[in-house]
């Protein structure tokens, strides 16, 4: 049996634009902020998309989807998570787990961590979990100007 791991990192800068969502690990949010990006810019799923495709070998996510293709403008990155799996499984490993950090003051995530880990493992196939962590007033996201998130995957070949 062949074990791999991969990291994944993704950041996104909030806007003020009503009607943009915020949305972070297939969950929408309730705020005046949203966070800018070519497709819905959930940081947590594009965390956990680039851990998978390193663990297997196989790229990137902006390989894979580039913000410069219009098919993938205002995508649901639930769906791209879930077309990353399928390409990672396609290569010939399986998804281990993925374990994701996300880094923001805003908004609290404790609250809807349990659904964001259902929707995150439902895309994969496999566990998926998500902590927050603050950035303790340090930089940019100190100063709450964006949302990032950190990812691990393990994969696995028989």
């Amino acid at each position: 049996m062949q074990i791999r791991v991969g990291q994944g990192f993704d950041i996104h800068p909030f806007i003020e634009d009503p009607q943009r969502p915020l949305v972070l690990g297939g969950v929408v949010f309730e705020s005046d902020q949203a966070l800018r990006g070519h497709s819905d810019a959930d940081v947590i799923a594009h965390a956990c998309a680039d851990a998978l495709l390193g663990a297997a070998g196989l790229g990137d996510i902006g390989q894979h989807f580039p913000d410069t293709d219009p098919q993938w403008e205002g995508a649901n990155s639930i769906a791209l998570l879930a077309e990353t799996t399928r390409r990672v499984r396609e290569a010939g490993w399986e998804p281990g787990n993925v374990d994701a950090s996300v880094v923001t003051d805003h908004p609290k995530l404790a609250p809807a961590r349990e659904e964001m880990q259902r929707r995150l493992s439902h895309a994969v196939g496999a566990p998926v979990t998500v902590k927050g962590r603050r950035p303790e007033g340090l930089g940019a996201l100190g100063r709450g100007e964006g949302v990032a998130c950190w990812a691990v995957a393990v994969v696995v070949k028989q």
